[in-house]
């Protein structure tokens, strides 16, 4: 396979043997070194520290299933079938949360190509299709086994000096980071002679920092960091490989909401739909149910060669009763699975019960909250995508999208199983008019829903300053300063409808207004839009229209996959697994 290094790569080694063959005389004289503390460059220790300086390309084998190399971002791929642009280690998690989405579905992921991959000595390839790729990663150690050092660190700078065969100095040079250093050392020759100026600060995977002050010090210590933590290099990225220990103190961090459960084939989550798990110290387990009511069980984990197991016994709670494989963990759930289909899916609730109720009405009344999405009996409710609440001292509540204004008033509560309720009554909307129960509370994130029914109201935090730090949301609502659009692409759940919107414009302002004219320039429909981060940190953006408009079907919360000044593209994903793709086009005069 044909190579084509990166020009910059070139420029940098270049610059590096030029330092090294300069004449002695060029240099400083170099600090007194022991003959022993001089190295060959093939020596065990040098080896030692490459390996812990090379790039580590584990984080991105969910993409390319190899260790060995990471893809350069940005980069695009396309999985189950929705193209993404994949611009930092944030949206891999995106990936991830696509593939668990559903269980037992297949899931496919394609890279697409040219893409540029860094290796572990920090060489870049351009590599042009599949086979390219599978070519450099049969080359790989897996597994867990590959030769680089994750679990401790260089701190910087760091002052490396090479000799001659007299064992005279004849060059040196500062580094400032791994791929420097790196780099470095993949300029020698096996039988070049360098040196490291001590004494060496190393820091620890758990931030302990140790002090070397000779080769024998340093090799002892990056050879015993060898095995001192976990450092992910399998495939598996379902496993979010974890311990015992730590599975323990998630479980008991939090209380867990039961979101999904099925026994014997059977689906029983209506039955346990948001029951409450507690796991205290003592093995004890406690379950409250939807009515306040406490039962009592008990609690083991063991790991096992398959992985970390958790039991779980009850006398009344017969379902729970199983010793299941703990499949995931993560900031946002836990599956549990065993045989013949069975699971359960918790939720983390630290935020969502009574010993916070000022802290949900001081959320509520700092500032604007907008609407992502309201459904009422299962139906959506588009109309009111984008409407913001101002919730009020005195428990008076508005709702409105700066021309239709709707008020009614508002208190937070709790249920008998001690939830928090934001209590809405509202006449003239009766789409918010609910005692919705507290599912989800994040910083700039409520989640609300109505237990045992399907009403929803997910709400985003709106506040002057919420977005002074994001580039990426400043840019795009940037380039709507007084801008047309065409519809280049509609899709409605892969029924393509573009031709419907042909002889029409939106024309879209950077204060959140939004109309759409005919080809007569005459406004026959009016909107709104609003541009946010969302949970999984990608940019999201709401478009909305007035209630009876004939552009209803454009509305939606859609995630962005690709803006500039000319091109939006923007695609939704529906409950039932479609998505809506919508492509904007300016029009310049």
């Amino acid at each position: 396979m044909k190579k084509f290094l990166n020009d910059v790569v070139y420029g940098g080694l270049l610059i590096l043997l030029f330092v090294f063959t300069s004449c002695q005389e060029e240099f400083e004289e170099a600090p007194e070194q022991n003959e022993q503390e001089i190295l060959n460059a093939s020596s065990e220790t040098v080896q030692l520290v490459s390996n812990t300086v090379s790039n580590d390309g584990s984080f991105d084998n969910i993409v390319d299933g190899s260790s060995c190399f990471n893809v350069r971002f940005p980069y695009q791929v396309e999985v189950n079938g929705l193209e993404l642009t994949i611009d930092g280690k944030e949206d891999l998690e995106v990936i991830e949360e696509i593939f668990d989405a559903i269980d037992d579905d297949e899931d496919i992921l394609e890279i697409l190509f040219p893409v540029t991959i860094t290796l572990g000595d920090y060489t870049e390839i351009t590599l042009n299709g599949i086979e390219d790729l599978r070519e450099i990663a049969a080359n790989c150690i897996e597994g867990g086994d590959d030769d680089d050092i994750e679990c401790i660190d260089f701190m910087y700078p760091v002052t490396l000096f090479t000799f001659d065969i007299n064992n005279q100095q004849t060059g040196n040079v500062t580094v400032e980071s791994d791929r420097e250093m790196r780099r470095f050392f993949a300029g020698l020759d096996d039988d070049d002679l360098v040196s490291i100026q001590f004494p060496l600060i190393l820091k620890l995977y758990d931030g302990t920092e140790l002090r070397v002050s000779n080769n024998t010090e340093l090799a002892a210590a990056l050879e015993g960091a060898r095995e001192a933590c976990d450092e992910d290099d399998d495939d598996d990225h379902n496993d979010d490989d974890f311990s015992e220990e730590r599975l323990e103190n998630l479980l008991m961090e939090c209380p867990w909401l039961v979101n999904e459960v099925k026994r014997n084939n059977t689906d029983q989550t209506e039955q346990y739909f948001e029951y409450v798990m507690n796991f205290k110290e003592d093995n004890e387990v406690t379950v409250r149910d939807r009515m306040g009511n406490v039962l009592q069980g008990d609690w083991n984990i063991r790991a096992s060669e398959n992985g970390v197991l958790l039991k779980l016994e009850f006398e009344t709670l017969v379902d729970f009763n199983l010793e299941w494989f703990v499949y995931e963990i993560g900031e946002n759930r836990i599956k549990l699975y065993s045989d013949d289909g069975n699971k359960i899916i918790m939720a983390p609730a630290c935020n969502i019960f009574n010993d916070t109720p000022d802290t949900l009405r001081e959320a509520l009344k700092e500032c604007n909250w907008v609407i992502k999405r309201v459904k009422n009996n299962g139906e959506h409710i588009n109309r009111l995508l984008g409407f913001a609440f101002e919730f009020k001292n005195d428990g008076i509540v508005t709702l409105s999208d700066e021309e239709t204004e709707y008020q009614g008033t508002w208190a937070i509560t709790t249920n008998e199983n001690g939830r928090l309720i934001m209590a809405i009554t509202m006449g003239d909307e009766p789409g918010v008019s609910f005692e919705w129960l507290l599912s989800d509370m994040k910083d700039r994130f409520l989640k609300f829903n109505v237990e045992g029914t399907f009403y929803e109201l997910v709400l985003v935090r709106n506040c002057d300053d919420d977005d002074d730090d994001d580039e990426d949301v400043g840019f795009l609502r940037n380039i709507f300063e007084d801008t047309e659009w065409q519809i280049a692409k509609f899709m409605e759940n892969g029924d393509e409808t573009t031709q419907a919107y042909a002889d029409i414009s939106l024309y879209i302002d950077d204060d959140g207004s939004l109309e759409v004219r005919n080809g007569d320039d005459e406004e026959i429909s009016k909107g709104r839009w609003f541009v946010f981060r969302n949970t999984e940190y990608r940019l999201e953006m709401i478009i909305a229209f007035r209630r009876g408009s004939n552009f209803a079907p454009l509305a939606n919360d859609y995630v962005v996959l690709e803006v500039n000044q000319e091109r939006l593209e923007l695609k939704h994903e529906n409950d039932d697994g479609g998505y809506d793709h919508l492509v904007l086009e300016r029009i310049f005069d």
